[in-house]
């Protein structure tokens, strides 16, 4: 191999990225890696397999420079990027020693997993998440602001902040309401937001964007109105004890009604819930990873007012049986609703309290908690391995979606079980697994 042959060199835009980590975790060989400013691929690993091209949710990883190979971007100096360096012209290259056309990336219908679709779930257990939506939900929009979109930023008025736990000594969940008054916003359950946090970092440059997912129905926290919920957890301690304070969650948690926030966004376009009548969901979570889950679920009871379908819910106030309605339940327009839902404690799990006044025929909840004195340790995989029976009929349902969002230790104990419950009913798991994440019907984001 030429010492000077030209390569497509992959980049991120640090001015798109927000930041998520999906690039990162799902590399099979490796080559990106961040630290607290950027994210970046180490041009000595990347082997150009498109892996991380579908999961990103902003396009920020679409972007490749012709280089030559021994003179390519160090993982160093795209460290310090605050902007992607321009594409260089012919004549620089020749300069440079450049001697041969680089290879163009090609993206292909699947993200490669580098033949390992069915690898040993705990070496790889990205590789089993899905990167299309499924076949049956809504049109997503998404980069409709942000640094390189047609608006730059948008910015909406808190209305609404409160707690959703109780307040203890290192953690703080809030769940906030952001409204964008005139402005188009539209939101779909399982996309994410980004918040612009005000001020500089150590180093004086703005700081970057923050991601929450949204908790709230397509059609708002109230329904008709242009706004979207978020939850949003600050830790208040670290593993030592010492107090700490994140910028953008903070900030947050903080706000008073009135305030106001920039946003860009909405990203993502896979973590979308089925649309279609049948179709099932089953919802594994921890922690603030329940704000997808909470906007799945609300889009869903709203869907189920009596005498509503999909058509009605979309404008309709909000029926059930909690007390901002007086509308009685109706039948479910789509199939199972499968919760579990993972926490250290009772009061640390958000929304405990309103999830208790869900109908049980609407929704099927399991909590698990590993932290209640005097109470074995409980995880969310405990519990999937208990319901085993159920879901192995959804597994092997083709109408139904999986969803799992969380901490990134969750991942692979959720996916073990998921192995083992399929196996024990007889059912393959390398074949079934592939056919999940083709069919958009098993999604992980996890952080």
């Amino acid at each position: 191999m030429s010492e000077a042959q030209l390569i497509q060199q992959h980049l991120i835009d640090p001015e798109v990225c927000i930041r998520c980590n999906t690039c990162e975790a799902i590399c099979p060989v490796k080559a990106i890696t961040h630290d607290s400013r950027n994210y970046v691929v180490d041009a000595s690993k990347c082997d150009l397999c498109m892996a991380c091209i579908a999961p990103c949710p902003t396009g920020s990883i679409d972007n490749w420079r012709s280089m030559p190979r021994t003179q390519a971007y160090t993982v160093e100096a795209q460290l310090l990027w605050d902007e992607l360096p321009v594409e260089l012209e012919p004549e620089r290259l020749a300069e440079l020693g450049a001697s041969q056309a680089p290879a163009t990336p090609s993206v292909p219908a699947e993200p490669s997993t580098h033949g390992d679709a069915v690898a040993e779930v705990a070496s790889q257990p990205s590789s089993y998440g899905a990167s299309v939506p499924p076949w049956s939900a809504a049109h997503a929009y998404t980069n409709i602001y942000g640094p390189k979109a047609q608006h730059p930023s948008i910015r909406a008025r808190v209305a609404g902040n409160v707690r959703v736990t109780a307040l203890g000594q290192d953690y703080d969940t809030h769940h906030i309401v952001l409204d964008f008054g005139s402005m188009p916003f539209p939101v779909l359950e399982g996309q994410s937001i980004g918040i612009l946090p005000p001020g500089t970092d150590a180093q004086g440059r703005a700081h970057h964007a923050r991601q929450y997912s949204v908790a709230s129905a397509r059609n708002g926290e109230r329904p008709g109105y242009n706004n979207l919920a978020l939850t949003v957890k600050r830790v208040l301690q670290d593993h030592q004890g010492q107090p700490v304070r994140g910028v953008a969650s903070n900030f947050l948690c903080d706000l008073q009604v009135g305030a106001s926030v920039e946003v860009i966004g909405p990203f993502g376009a896979s973590f979308l819930m089925p649309n279609h009548p049948r179709s099932s969901i089953v919802m594994i979570c921890t922690g603030t990873g329940s704000a997808p889950m909470r906007a799945m679920t609300e889009w869903r009871r709203r869907q189920r007012r009596a005498g509503a379908g999909p058509s009605q819910a979309s404008t309709a106030p909000s029926g059930g049986s909690d007390p901002r309605s007086g509308g009685a339940w109706g039948p479910d327009p789509g199939g199972k609703l499968m919760l579990f839902f993972g926490a250290r404690s009772q009061e640390e799990l958000p929304y405990f309290g309103p999830l208790q006044k869900l109908p049980r025929d609407f929704i099927d909840i399991n909590f698990a908690f590993s932290r209640t004195p005097g109470q074995p340790k409980r995880y969310v995989q405990d519990l999937m391995r208990e319901r085993a029976a159920d879901l192995a009929a959804l597994l092997a349902d083709p109408d139904t979606c999986f969803y799992v969002c969380g901490l990134k230790s969750m991942e692979e104990g959720v996916l073990l079980a998921l192995h083992d419950v399929a196996q024990q009913a007889g059912l393959s798991w390398e074949t079934l697994g592939a056919t999940l994440k083709a069919q958009g019907r098993l999604h992980l984001e996890t952080y």
